[in-house]
Order: C-alpha cells, then sequence, then structure tokens
C-alpha cells in the first residue's frame, strides 16, 4: 500500500504538474520558463510559493487553524498582513482560553 506523504496531498493539480516538469528538466527554472511560456523570475516566484506550501506542512507544531490561514496566503487568497493579524489574534485568543 503506498502512502502519499502529508505535504503531497497538500498540493493541489498545479503544484504536482509544475513540480513534475521540474524534475523531468532536472531542475533548471530557464527549461520550465520555456515550457510554461513565462519569465525566470516568474518561476522562481512560483517556486518559492511551492516551497513554503511544503515547509506550512511538514511544520508539524503549527496548529491546523494556523496552518491553514499560512496556506491561504501562500496562495493567495488572502494577504499576508490579513493572515498576521489572524493568527495574533487567534494566538492571543488561544492563551486567554487556556489561562
Amino acid at each position: 500500500m503506498e502512502v502519499i506523504p502529508e505535504w503531497m496531498s497538500n498540493l493541489d493539480d498545479e503544484d504536482v504538474a509544475f513540480t513534475k516538469n521540474f524534475l523531468l528538466t532536472s531542475g533548471s527554472l530557464k527549461e520550465i520558463a520555456k515550457i510554461y511560456g513565462v519569465t525566470y523570475p516568474t518561476v522562481r516566484l512560483r517556486l518559492d510559493r511551492l516551497i513554503q506550501k511544503i515547509n506550512i506542512s511538514e511544520d508539524a507544531s503549527n496548529d491546523p487553524f494556523v496552518s491553514l490561514i499560512k496556506r491561504l496566503a501562500v496562495n493567495e487568497k488572502i494577504d499576508f498582513d490579513t493572515a498576521k493579524i489572524l493568527i495574533t489574534e487567534y494566538r492571543k485568543h488561544s492563551k486567554k482560553s487556556e489561562e
């Protein structure tokens, strides 16, 4: 039975396709840029976001809610300032509940 790591299961179809192309081009960002018809900096940004997604998934110490907010920010569903505010307020509220 094959077990898919959690970080992989959190990737959307576009991320999986990008990862596959990245591997097939031996990690050449220039080749990836040609495949997608975009500039090198655009590919670099995409790779950086993918790395952030994986790091968020791998950080087991994160609360599931905090991980969700971080994923939304990385996926540009909410901006980073809003994510910081939500996480800060959530943590303040969580600490009060524990007391």
